[in-house]
């Protein structure tokens, strides 16, 4: 009825900023010791300078009570400098560094164009001040269908990166597929990691049109056939330790998701824990639970794990249909659904 585990962090994580930060980091706080901030606002966050005052905010933003630790990275571009590489290790708060193909996602439209061309310089440098690159892994090329765009990036920019720069340490984020479980599994520990989302371990391509569209189901990577998810809840319930937790929460108000262009994201903050844990005990591993959302992550960025611990009681709880704040509402994953474990800070 009550399982004690380490308290977890969360290796992917977005807040956004002004109103919406203010209204989503609790959330967060309430559950993560730590996360990996995303860099994505607008403007986003190019500098070591920009990355210290964003964390200032957080900080700010956070109730009076909290401890939770934002965790900055840095935004690639084409113009990144090796220079601000080593402002950003020096810093001691910026520990990653974002690659996002230029117009991947939500605010990717100043990402990377070119990666081999005009930022592997900067790849060198990260390689060696060990700072670790985060990748959106999905080409933007549209004649590459939607759903192949994750395979098509490993063949075509992650497996020669790592060829080229074996040195550097690569999170490949919110993997969708068993094409990227495989590549994960076959590189060698320590240098190729992954982070997993509730919503690849719990929900397939059906769940975006199911009873009509589902725009709350929408995000990027897009959800992938069920042999894939299958293929990811295999993976980080088998114990290997190059998978951990890394939400890829991403708060957006009820009307731009349920609009004509709806935006990409989920907001899954406030249920994470509760659909991890119903994720590894269906699967008869919730002795490896811990291990995931608490020790791998850590252990990857050589960090420290956290030393206080949560609980999670078995108590069916619902799930609030949105969560109102001043400039709109938000609607959670799985809104209106009964959850079966429930976590406390101990």
């Amino acid at each position: 009825m009550e399982l004690t585990i380490t308290q977890p962090d969360d290796w992917h994580l977005h807040l956004r900023d002004g109103e919406v930060l203010q209204a989503v980091v609790p959330h967060s706080a309430s559950s993560f010791g730590r996360a990996i901030v995303m860099p994505n606002l607008k403007p986003p966050i190019t500098s070591t300078a920009a990355a210290v005052a964003y964390r200032e905010s957080i900080l700010k933003a956070l109730p009076a009570d909290s401890v939770f630790s934002p965790l900055m990275t840095l935004y690639l571009t084409d113009t990144t400098s090796p220079h601000e590489i080593k402002l950003a290790r020096e810093s001691g708060v910026v520990f990653a560094v974002k690659l996002y193909p230029a117009g991947a996602t939500t605010n990717s439209q100043d990402g990377v164009t070119d990666l081999f061309g005009k930022c592997l310089p900067v790849l060198e440098e990260m390689a060696e001040q060990n700072m670790p690159l985060l990748v959106h892994g999905e080409v933007t090329d549209p004649d590459v269908d939607v759903f192949d765009r994750e395979k098509v990036f490993i063949d075509t920019i992650l497996q020669p990166l790592i060829q080229r720069l074996p040195q550097l340490k690569v999170v490949m984020e919110h993997i969708t597929t068993m094409e990227a479980v495989r590549f994960v599994q076959s590189c060698s520990y320590g240098s190729v990691a992954a982070t997993v989302t509730p919503q690849h371990l719990l929900l397939n391509r059906n769940a975006l049109f199911q009873g009509g569209l589902q725009p709350h189901n929408y995000c990027l990577p897009v959800l992938k056939r069920e042999i894939h998810r299958q293929a990811i809840v295999s993976a980080v319930t088998s114990g290997n330790k190059k998978f951990f937790l890394g939400t890829d929460s991403a708060p957006h108000e009820k009307r731009r998701k349920e609009s004509p262009c709806g935006c990409a994201g989920i907001y899954n903050a406030p249920v994470a824990i509760s659909l991890y844990a119903k994720v590894f005990e269906e699967a008869g591993a919730l002795d490896k639970l811990e291990a995931f959302t608490s020790f791998n992550g850590p252990d990857f960025y050589g960090l420290p794990r956290n030393t206080s611990k949560i609980k999670l009681t078995r108590t069916p709880w619902k799930v609030p249909e949105s969560f109102s704040f001043s400039f709109g509402d938000i609607v959670p994953m799985s809104a209106g659904e009964t959850l079966e474990w429930q976590p406390s800070s101990i």
